[in-house]
């Protein structure tokens, strides 16, 4: 493996961040659509600023499904904070880490020179994916259109099914992979049975991720939370998928979700799907010094990978190792790790990959097992498992959530990584300085 050192040109400072409390979908579209979800993760956060929304260079949003009245939702929500006409805007996709590509994008801006002030981030309203019509009902209502005259329209209509009114689900699509043919559930039951981990194994994960929320609820871990409010006057202010009486007991009761009867992933497994955003500030050297801005990180580097799509849940092994060797970093120099959990099985596996004699050496060139990341500095205020994982958010909110974790425990270095449909990872390196 040839390593390469992705250090950013330039200094790169995460500045502030906030995020909206991710809200569980409960089978109905939610309380909030996307540009809503932008602006109320975004808003607190800039009334902090010591400069007015129109100073920023260009405002970049993560997302994979924004509706179709809000396309480009990152331009949609940058008016609405009142950024005006002048600041340009552009939303990303690299499916789960879509908001850490956001930070990329912004912090490889800023390190060419380009610009200086950035908002970046990502959004996500699970829960208002679109069902689309079924491609026989589409070809149907396109002859019906093309039918002029009455015994034509006749003959369409006795040529109509009711079967074509069965509606696609966009969020199924979406997590389908179209080259393999495999759900991401399905990929996470082969890297499962691949390091043979067991079903009492994953349980206690997820079990310790939703223990591990609600105790970080309990003690404001979460600082980064903005409460948002419905046009009902209902408050949300806390993350809501928490399972406070989660046990291995009960978890085991549940039934594999996508390789019955026998399978290891269950829905009490696996992360649920929620609406949310998280946004960050990012700035260059010089906007720190020309409006004192305070500096939460310094965004160090940046390291994207691919594999196989049907073993997409390990992405981040393959992309956690080439961005600490070009560091010349090993495990054992960071401090916290957020990795995000897809799936429980998925964290483990990553966990057990990087760990591995042989799957270093046959997959990443290397010698022998890059290392163990010690379980009591991962994800210690839960995932996505407890938390929820709306797919544009994700990637933002970890690395927003490293950056409030080495602040308050006063670390220096933390890792974020997230794995990506279709067979990709995300890794991103951040510091902080103590003097």
């Amino acid at each position: 493996m040839a390593v390469k050192n992705n250090t950013y040109a330039r200094p790169v400072y995460l500045v502030d961040g906030s995020r909206t409390p991710f809200l569980k979908a409960r089978g109905k579209p939610g309380p909030f659509k996307h540009a809503e979800l932008g602006v109320f993760a975004s808003r607190s956060l800039l009334q902090r600023m010591p400069f007015s929304p129109e100073e920023f260079d260009e405002v970049i949003m993560g997302s994979t499904m924004p509706g179709p009245d809000e396309a480009n939702i990152a331009r949609v929500v940058a008016l609405r904070l009142g950024c005006g006409d002048k600041i340009p805007a552009y939303t990303v996709h690299r499916n789960c880490a879509s908001g850490m590509q956001a930070l990329d994008s912004a912090a490889m801006s800023i390190a060419s020179g380009r610009s200086d002030l950035i908002l970046a981030g990502g959004i996500e309203a699970m829960s208002h994916a679109p069902l689309l019509l079924h491609p026989k009902m589409v070809r149907w209502l396109a002859s019906w259109w093309e039918a002029k005259t009455v015994p034509a329209k006749l003959k369409s209509l006795r040529a109509f099914n009711p079967g074509y009114l069965s509606p696609v689900f966009a969020l199924l699509k979406g997590l389908t992979d179209p080259v393999v043919g495999m759900n991401m559930g399905q990929t996470a039951e082969k890297i499962a049975h691949r390091f043979g981990l067991t079903r009492l194994q994953i349980d206690a994960f997820a079990m310790n991720s939703h223990l591990k929320l609600h105790h970080a609820q309990q003690n404001n871990d979460l600082s980064e939370i903005e409460p948002i409010f419905d046009a009902m006057g209902n408050v949300f202010a806390a993350d809501d998928g928490v399972r406070t009486d989660s046990t291995k007991a009960k978890l085991a009761k549940l039934c594999p979700a996508f390789d019955k009867p026998f399978g290891l992933v269950t829905p009490g497994n696996s992360a649920q799907i929620s609406d949310g955003a998280a946004v960050l500030v990012v700035a260059s050297e010089q906007a720190i010094k020309q409006y004192d801005l305070p500096i939460l990180a310094k965004l160090v580097s940046t390291e994207w990978a691919a594999l196989t799509p049907a073993e997409m849940g390990l992405g981040p092994v393959h992309a956690i190792v080439p961005l600490l060797k070009s560091q010349r970093l090993k495990i054992d120099a960071i401090d916290y790790w957020e990795i995000h959990e897809a799936f429980a099985a998925q964290v483990l596996a990553v966990q057990a990959a990087l760990n591995d004699d042989s799957y270093c050496k046959e997959y990443l060139a290397l010698k022998s097992a890059f290392g163990n990341i010690p379980i009591e500095r991962l994800n210690i205020h839960g995932g996505g498992v407890s938390l929820g994982h709306p797919v544009g958010a994700s990637g933002a909110r970890i690395v927003l959530h490293m950056a409030k974790i080495l602040e308050s425990k006063k670390a220096r270095r933390g890792v974020a990584s997230l794995c990506i449909g279709g067979g990709q990872g995300g890794a991103m390196l951040i510091e902080r300085e103590y003097r």
